[in-house]
């Protein structure tokens, strides 16, 4: 019999297994999340980037005037205002770009026009289309309407709407505007390079050197996050402003634009920093040092050769962390920046102070460039990482060297003393009644009810924003992240997912919250109804922090084997049975970690929120900014103040219920 060649048999048709209810079930709560990510994050920022693309501008030759004589008599030449305009030079081309709720007035073409003039006027539109308002009664079509000189004064033109890149051209055609660009950009590198140096000799120092004291540096090192960026401005007043305790220490220059930027920047985008760069250096192997002094390398060489390049990961993402940081700050130059101009605040001057909200989308895209570029540059080095500990790995240990410990502990009682003296700073003006007139001590600042910014309502807001934030967010944080981490096959929904979860980081929160007008205020919009409620303050803020939480979730959900699904797929247990019993308190430490991750940004956030709120749902943050355009500069301290010592406490409730809960759910990992 002829040997059978097995191997030239054709191929049977690829059989896929037939999809289980639990597989059914993940996918359809993965593609639900999905839907909230697309309709709280990528929907606003669509409508945002429309919004930008829609120029409003008024035609001066789509109306016709006619001034009667003092009889009454119309008899003259009928013009327009484009002729009129012309004449007299009134408006520029600049001018005549409008925001969709402008309004122009007539009177301003007539030089002697009076109120109390008998002389009549006649307007008509040259088009069906064409449109005015009298007052509030708007005028349509192509007849005359008479109006005597007291009527007249109230016409006012509506701007026509047309698509194209008119908004940006008059935005790069501004001076001023145009000159923002610069200015971030300059503040944030400055920044940067300051803040990266500051944190990487400070993380080196608890990382590398035998001092004492680490644990307490590293508890200061991280009390910038427990406070909004508004916070280092006030205190910046205070020391060096016009009546500074210190000013005499900057020779005369101003603490009021970039110095003082670039200042509470650091301050702020610290222990952003530190966390990274002492990660970094966390993880190194001892060989690669014992190597070094086996050659007989000088330690400065073996800092260059060996430390750097081992950290140079970790350098490189916190300084695009901090350049993000800095560059989309609201809080800060509002603040301190006086007649310095930055994207941020050119947003809220062009939405708030201007209510042109074409032109504020326009800024806003403008600040999403650098922000993403950022993001992205970011992400590829990450991608290109490599492990830098195997198995055979000896963790480093640092030996003493008095001289070089002592050196190290003053550099860090110096780090630690300009972040404790800007808090001291603003709790002492917190407590005194009149800076710097009469310094005694007093409890006045704190009786918010009495100032602009919303009272302690506003407080007691932040704290139940900040609680339903920790809450519904990490729900649906870290069962987001099980289901992309965790699900069967899928691979194209999981990509798209994940795509979708590490957009909000390169999102600056301005823009997030000027993009939430435009898609949530709009009549026609069913979820219309959420706006101005505590529930668009809850979605903008879990939508704004939602990467760095996701980002945690799968970090922890990768350690756990996949045989846990395995092993309960042959015991024939539902996937959610296995999540609850076993996933959730494997997890337990980061679930926690998300938890007060989200709980202490929401009390802090000032830019994300500050176009959302409303009456009934002011927030602390906003009651800080405020109180300062107010000029109560010393309860806007003592409310920042009040920010920090609530996020002090949740730290603490939250270190307490983390050693009680896991002490009974993370036994296992003690035996």
């Amino acid at each position: 019999m002829a040997d059978v060649q097995y191997d030239t048999l054709p191929a049977g048709p690829v059989i896929k297994g037939k999809l289980s209810r639990d597989d059914i079930i993940m996918r359809m709560s993965m593609v639900i999340i999905a839907i909230y990510l697309i309709v709280t994050m990528v929907f606003p920022l669509a409508a945002m980037l429309s919004k930008s693309f829609s120029t409003y501008m008024f035609d001066l030759s789509a109306y016709e005037l006619q001034v009667s004589d003092k009889e009454g008599n119309f008899s003259g030449e009928i013009v327009t205002p484009a002729q009129l305009n012309a004449e007299l030079g009134v408006l520029s081309d600049n001018d005549l770009i409008a925001g969709s709720d402008s309004r122009l007035g007539l009177t301003q073409f007539f030089p002697d026009f009076s109120f109390r003039s008998p002389v009549m006027y006649q307007i008509r539109n040259t088009s069906e289309t064409g449109r005015f308002l009298v007052g509030s009664e708007l005028q349509t079509g192509t007849a005359w309407v008479e109006l005597d000189s007291n009527t007249f004064r109230r016409v006012q033109l509506r701007p026509e709407k047309s698509t194209g890149l008119g908004n940006f051209i008059s935005y790069f055609s501004t001076p001023a505007l145009f000159n923002s660009i610069k200015n971030s950009v300059v503040i944030a590198v400055i920044s940067t390079i300051i803040t990266v140096t500051l944190a990487f000799w400070f993380a080196y120092a608890l990382n590398r050197s035998c001092m004492r004291f680490k644990g307490l540096f590293r508890l200061v090192a991280m009390a910038p996050i427990l406070v909004p960026s508004l916070l280092p401005g006030i205190a910046l007043v205070y020391l060096f402003g016009n009546q500074g305790m210190i000013k005499e220490l900057l020779f005369g220059a101003s603490i009021y634009g970039p110095i003082g930027i670039v200042i509470g920047s650091v301050f702020f985008t610290f222990p952003h920093a530190f966390i990274i760069i002492s990660t970094a250096l966390a993880i190194s192997d001892a060989r690669l040092y014992e190597a070094a002094a086996s050659l007989r390398s000088t330690p400065w060489r073996t800092f260059w050769t060996v430390t750097i390049p081992g950290a140079r990961y970790g350098l490189i993402s916190a300084a695009f962390v901090v350049f993000n940081l800095v560059i989309t700050d609201f809080g800060l130059p509002k603040v301190i920046g006086g007649q310095f101009n930055v994207l941020a605040v050119d947003i809220y001057k062009q939405v708030i102070g201007q209510q042109n909200f074409e032109m504020g989308a326009v800024v806003s895209v403008v600040l999403v460039v650098p922000a993403i570029l950022a993001f992205a540059i970011d992400r590829m080095v990450q991608s290109k990482q490599v492990a830098l500990l195997s198995a055979r790995s000896v963790p480093y240990q640092p030996n003493p060297n008095p001289k070089a410990d002592r050196i190290f502990l003053i550099y860090c009682c110096c780090v630690a003393f300009f972040i404790m003296g800007m808090l001291a700073v603003c709790q002492f003006a917190a407590l005194i009644k009149f800076w710097p007139y009469d310094l005694s001590l007093s409890l006045k600042n704190y009786d918010f009810n009495r100032m602009d910014g919303g009272g302690w309502g506003s407080y007691f807001n932040s704290i139940k924003l900040a609680l339903l934030t920790a809450v519904i967010g990490t729900c649906v944080v870290f069962f987001g992240a099980y289901l992309v981490e965790k699900s069967n096959g899928f691979k194209t929904g999981r990509a798209i997912f994940q795509m979708f979860a590490m957009l909000p980081m390169a999102i600056p929160g301005m823009v997030l919250g000027l993009a939430y007008i435009f898609f949530f205020n709009n009549p026609s919009n069913p979820l219309n109804a959420i706006y101005g409620t505590m529930a668009i303050l809850v979605i903008c803020t879990v939508t704004h922090f939602y990467t760095v939480s996701h980002l945690t979730a799968v970090t922890a959900l990768k350690q756990m084997d996949r045989e846990f699904e395995s092993v309960s797929s042959s015991l024939k247990q539902p996937t959610l049975k296995l999540f609850g019993r076993v996933t959730v308190p494997v997890c337990l430490p980061a679930i926690l970690d998300i938890s007060i991750y989200l709980f202490v940004n929401a009390m802090t956030t000032v830019s994300a929120v500050v176009f959302l709120y409303s009456p009934s749902t002011t927030l602390a943050s906003i009651a800080v900014l405020n109180m300062d355009d107010a000029g109560d500069i010393a309860p806007a301290a003592a409310m920042g103040m009040m920010i920090f010592y609530t996020n002090a406490a949740a730290r603490i409730i939250h270190l307490l219920v983390s050693r009680g809960v896991l002490a009974r759910t993370q036994r296992w990992r003690t035996r």
